[in-house]
């Protein structure tokens, strides 16, 4: 399946941003220079969530597992073009996977591990895959039971779809796919290895099928082809400076758009060692990267402020081999990126990124000053910053005014923020959704507006749909949040709207106390809130205390959920507070 017209990659060719290499040409190229470094680690933890001890693998060794692996695929009638669903752990299982599936020309369509029967059907039906490679189990749940069901229900010609089984020859339904097997290498099938010799991948072909979910909640395929995909992994490995010599650790599940782009293909890209992780666990994490010596990884906003708020995490474990680590998805407090810099020598950096190819970075060079870094990022091919990134540098966008389709140019108006480059996603599946405008950029969906004190700076103000919107003025639920995460009894928080008949809504915070003995009050909120001069309109107008956020497989909170708890299904708003967990008794109703 290819996915740019033959003129548009012809450009992008010319222009230099495309190479011509395929996943496959940079897995090659690593085995031929590294056959004997080691490539691929297992979390030391992996038998408490996978019950199999975990490996380390040498490119050689992943190489031999990987010709092995896509050998069996074949022999079960896997062949180019065939859109395959997988729902494995961080592993090297996973990445075997991957590598064999995608030598075959096989197109990769990853699982969350936490999605369940409802999710893995509806993906599935919506890439048109018909094989799921899972693994026996995850900690106490097996995978096998809803995949099973899904592929029993897929209504395809021939019926119900394969099944293959990581694991280690214990009998079952569906195929059985063996570690120690598959590190032996493969057993020399002629008619496996002509056709391996027979493909001719094109950098256009589909290489992946991720996912996300539009505004109606719908999920939407995302293709991407090995040289937009490789185009965004670039940007990924320029911001940090990665290369061979560095380990990386991957803690977040190595199946979305973020994980792809940023940590599996760059280790294609640049050879590192890959650390793996999961689930995340903060203690696991950090003895990983003293054991390991980690120089790279990332992490979510409040991982952060928790592991430099903690001075003990430092006493338990050597973390000075860490050079970078990268953040995003909500904006990061500057009191933390200050911390890790000026006490521990490790450089934040702010990414924003969507699986569509969207990529902004705010790094030490481009935005040195920490406070500006965590809620703001430079407009992608603006001349006035120092680019670590081409597509920073080279890329184009605007932000537009949603009511009248005009280009903002003036600060503090908020617009949708458009993005045109080759790092940009060719369409989604099936052409759902309005995706382009007509320049032909890419409608984000995301709502920013440009900074009063630094020219070309955007500010984010959040998903269009997620604004909280008071008597018509516009709340960015992510400033409060990130504002309110600093305050010392506040561990996690996250701002929606509470239905209000006279205003439409109203600011309501939902906090994960520091001490759930001594929480925060709202007024304590408040008069932090006030001490530092934000806006009255913007604070918070009630509370509720809760035990943990909803989160979704990436880690991003579900503001329904919350949403929902306090408006009911109907949108009104309801006294939910008595029915909360625990600590909902603390909110003095």
């Amino acid at each position: 399946m290819r996915l740019f017209s033959d003129e548009a990659v012809q450009g992008f060719i010319a222009d230099g941003w495309w190479s011509g290499d395929t996943w496959g040409d940079l897995f090659r190229r690593n085995v031929g220079r590294f056959p004997d470094r080691e490539c691929l680690v297992d979390a030391p933890n992996k038998a408490l969530y996978l019950g199999r001890e975990p490996r380390r693998l040498t490119w050689g060794a992943l190489d031999a597992a990987v010709d092995r692996c896509a050998e069996v695929f074949f022999l079960h009638g896997i062949r180019e073009g065939d859109v395959v669903g997988i729902q494995i752990p961080n592993s090297v299982e996973l990445a075997i996977t991957y590598l064999a599936l995608n030598r075959l020309g096989a197109v990769l369509s990853p699982y969350p591990v936490a999605y369940r029967r409802h999710e893995i059907g509806q993906l599935a039906r919506i890439a048109g895959a018909r094989t799921i490679v899972t693994t026996a189990g995850f900690s106490s749940r097996d995978l096998r039971e809803d995949v099973s069901a899904v592929l029993e229900a897929l209504d395809a010609p021939g019926g119900p779809g394969d099944l293959f089984i990581w694991e280690d020859g214990v009998a079952g339904a569906g195929t059985a796919l063996d570690l120690d097997d598959v590190l032996r290498g493969p057993r020399g099938n002629n008619e496996y290895e002509a056709y391996v010799r027979s493909l001719r991948p094109h950098p256009n072909d589909c290489a992946i099928i991720l996912f996300t979910s539009g505004t109606t909640g719908t999920p939407k395929g995302v293709p991407r082809a090995h040289g937009d995909s490789l185009v965004s992994a670039s940007a990924t490995v320029a911001s940090p400076g990665l290369t061979f010599r560095d380990v990386v650790l991957c803690p977040m599940p190595m199946v979305n758009g973020g994980s792809i782009t940023g940590m599996f293909l760059p280790w294609l890209l640049t050879g590192y060692r890959l650390v793996m992780h999961q689930p995340f666990d903060v203690e696991v994490y950090a003895a990983q990267i003293e054991a390991e010596s980690v120089t790279y990884s990332v992490a979510p906003p409040t991982i952060l402020n928790d592991m430099v708020a903690d001075d003990g995490i430092f006493a338990r474990y050597d973390l000075s081999s860490l050079r970078i680590l990268g953040s995003g998805s909500a904006p990061l407090s500057g009191w933390m990126i200050k911390r890790w810099e000026s006490d521990h020598g490790v450089e934040i950096i702010n990414f924003f990124g969507a699986t569509e190819g969207v990529q902004l970075f705010a790094d030490a060079d481009s935005v040195p000053d920490p406070a500006l870094r965590g809620r703001c990022l430079p407009m992608p091919g603006s001349p006035l910053f120092r680019w670590r990134t081409e597509v920073g540098r080279r890329g184009s966008s605007r932000l537009v005014d949603l009511e009248t389709g005009q280009d903002i140019t003036e600060p503090g108006v908020a617009g949708e923020l458009r993005v045109k480059g080759p790092n940009i996603f060719s369409g989604y599946l099936h052409r759902a959704d309005d995706t382009f405008d007509e320049q032909g950029y890419f409608r984000t969906g995301d709502i920013f507006e440009r900074s009063a004190a630094v020219e070309d700076m955007l500010i984010l103000v959040d998903r269009a749909k997620d604004l909280i919107i008071r008597g018509g003025m516009n709340i960015s639920a992510p400033e409060i949040e990130s504002l309110l995460v600093a305050h010392p009894k506040v561990a996690q928080v996250a701002a929606v709207g509470r239905a209000d008949i006279r205003l439409g809504e109203r600011t309501c915070v939902f906090v994960v106390p520091t001490d759930r003995n001594a929480p925060p009050t709202l007024r304590d909120l408040l008069d932090y809130l006030n001490d530092g001069g934000v806006a009255t309109f913007k604070l918070p107008e009630s509370m509720e205390l809760i035990d943990h956020l909803p989160r979704n497989p990436a880690g991003k909170v579900l503001k329904a959920e919350l949403r929902a708890m306090i408006n009911g299904n109907d949108g009104r708003a309801v006294p939910a507070v008595r029915r909360y967990p625990a600590l909902a008794a603390r909110n003095g109703a």
